[in-house]
């Protein structure tokens, strides 16, 4: 990137989004501002390594900078942007930026509607142990670096691509993988044939001679393959894939499989995260990894060491027997899929917390969030996580919690107040249960206090 360019500020800096991006810039010695609507770990720690944070938004703010790069969440009207539109500073979107970074390096970008964070993650893990030292920017915390981005000095960068708001297209990777494609973002989008447009757009930007990796299982992935124009390679549970898992079994975070390329075992792919969905995710990664010549022997190593990242299926404490677990996810098919590895993985009652995110999912999907939570024993849903939206009429938490009962669940609790939930939790949960807290937004931050009361000190 042009070193004349020395200060960067970042609206929305403490995003999950942002935060990788600012952590590489800073260790690339660029002057990094940046400001959030409030504190949070992550802010806290790109302060300790140099960033100047501002909690709020003041047009004063972006004083002295070169560019201000916004999160998808920003608003147009935001203060800080107007102010620099007024003096003519450039306002990018955050994948702008990412794709400055990835102009200077390989890049292996990793779009789909949900798994992105895990697949990067682990791919990224695989490329460390080609000795690859990739520059990885996620949407969670690496377990390896405690952050949600790492400067490497290797040749690649590993990254998740945005495709919420069709960011993505900014990127043009070394390699594409596509993990899955589901009605998510119909806010932008409005049907699921112009997110699949999108995604084949961004998939075909690969180089002629790298590949688009992409999951065969998934049936609105399968439908693009007629319109990709790059070599392919394709992963799930079918036979007919080139890469494919068999002999699945699951015991607590442990999940063991059996991998083939083309028909040839590879060996015993061997993950402590739970679930499908993790033995999808990694075989992306397996994928990729083989596509740069890395030992098989190396690839599941450096997978079986894969620690997970932040809030994917996060055990957070275990009291009297009760397991704690913080989990992202937000949508219907991931919501799902959290409770599946649950069931699967142990032999517990599923007392599950859940924070709808955005009013306009809600209103998109309201019929598959009531049906989404059939595995889970108990379940407690709160308000709306609005992340910025306007209110919509007729949908609201209270709305979701009468759906839930109309579906048949028999023990379903409403609870508009956040502060409420820990007592609740504390009635309700029994040794021996597993209690999942879901959601995006900031339903993570009742967990001290669910375990407070656990422990009797709440």
């Amino acid at each position: 990137m042009y070193k004349k360019l020395n200060n960067i500020h970042m609206v929305g800096i403490g995003g999950t989004g942002m935060s990788g991006i600012a952590e590489v810039l800073l260790n690339m010695d660029y002057n990094i501002s940046g400001t959030d609507i409030e504190e949070s770990e992550v802010t806290q720690r790109l302060a300790r390594f140099g960033a100047k944070i501002s909690i709020g938004h003041k047009a004063e703010k972006i004083e002295g900078a070169d560019v201000v790069v916004i999160s998808s969440a920003i608003k147009k009207n935001n203060v800080e942007v107007e102010e620099a539109r007024r003096r003519k500073i450039p306002v990018i979107p955050r994948a702008e930026m990412l794709a400055e970074l990835m102009r200077m390096k390989y890049g292996i970008a990793v779009a789909g509607s949900h798994g992105k964070t895990s697949t990067t993650s682990m791919i990224a893990q695989v490329l460390e142990s080609g000795g690859f030292d990739p520059t990885i920017i996620v949407g969670g915390r690496l377990s390896t670096v405690g952050a949600h981005g790492k400067l490497g000095n290797g040749d690649f960068i590993v990254a998740e691509a945005d495709e919420s708001d069709r960011s993505f297209l900014y990127l043009s990777p070394f390699i594409a993988v596509l993990t899955n494609l589901d009605d998510e973002h119909l806010d932008q989008y409005t049907t699921v044939d112009e997110v699949k447009k999108a995604f084949i757009n961004f998939a075909n930007k690969v180089p002629f001679y790298c590949p688009i990796v992409l999951c065969l299982d998934d049936s609105n992935l399968k439908d693009l393959i007629p319109s990709l124009d790059r070599r392919i390679i394709n992963y799930g549970f079918s036979p007919y894939a080139d890469i494919f898992a068999r002999y699945r079994h699951f015991d607590k975070f442990s999940t063991t499989s059996t991998l083939y390329w083309k028909s040839k075992e590879l060996g015993k792919l061997r993950l402590n995260v739970p679930g499908n969905h993790n033995i999808y995710n990694a075989m992306a990664a397996v994928a990729v990894g083989l596509d740069l010549d890395i030992p098989p022997r190396l690839i599941l190593q450096a997978l079986e060491s894969f620690k997970g990242t932040g809030r994917r299926f996060e055990l957070k404490k275990i009291v009297r027997d009760i397991m704690i677990i913080d989990d992202y996810a937000h949508h219907p098919t991931e919501i799902i899929a959290t409770l599946e590895a649950a069931k699967r993985g142990w032999k517990r009652r599923r007392v599950v917390v859940f924070q709808p995110h955005r009013f306009s999912r809600l209103s998109l999907l309201m019929e598959s969030f009531a049906a989404a939570f059939t595995d889970a024993d108990v379940l407690i849903t709160t308000e709306i996580y609005a992340a910025g939206e306007k209110p919509i009429a007729g949908v609201s938490g209270r709305v979701l919690y009468q759906e839930i009962k109309k579906s048949g669940h028999k023990n379903v609790f409403f609870e508009h107040n956040m502060k409420n939930i820990p007592p609740l939790v504390g009635k309700v949960a029994q040794s021996g249960d597993l209690i999942l807290v879901l959601g995006a937004g900031n339903i993570y931050k009742i967990i001290p206090d669910i375990i407070k009361t656990l422990e009797g000190r709440g």
